[in-house]
């Protein structure tokens, strides 16, 4: 390599997954990016990188975060892209309907949703709400 060139690292297809599902773990539990690196040892600007995929998660890192988020290691590799490309259940190809609503999962006022939505006890409730939701969401379609 000639000196003054350089190689833009790219992100194994795993890594931004494994990121995300450390991040949606964390925010579930109302976890901090900073309480999460104390538990590590990190600081949180290195929490964001690994939840960012920009980092890699080394086994006995993802080892400790499984445990300070409690969570069995398996979580973090459900539907994980495999080396053929194929995924194995659970992330959403890019670009996919499957991914946008995983994507809004994983964002605080999805999250928020989602919980408040989890404390309806009554199905009842719940469908009502959802039918209000896609009602809604049909009339904002200019």
């Amino acid at each position: 390599m000639q000196a003054g060139t350089s190689v833009t690292k790219v992100p194994n297809p795993i890594d931004r997954p494994v990121g995300a599902r450390v991040r949606m773990r964390r925010m579930l539990i109302g976890m901090s990016q900073e309480k999460l690196g104390e538990a590590l040892g990190l600081t949180f600007q290195q929490v964001q990188k690994y939840e960012k995929g920009a980092n890699r998660i080394s086994a006995s890192r993802l080892q400790q975060i499984s445990e300070a988020l409690n969570i069995p290691l398996a979580y973090f590799f459900k539907g994980a892209p495999v080396s053929d490309g194929v995924v194995s259940g659970g992330f959403a190809e890019s670009g996919s309907e499957d991914n946008f609503a995983s994507d809004f999962v994983m964002t605080a006022e999805g999250l928020s949703l989602n919980r408040a939505f989890a404390r309806i006890a009554d199905p009842k409730v719940r469908k009502k709400i959802v039918d209000l939701v896609t009602t809604l969401a049909e009339g904002s379609k200019g």
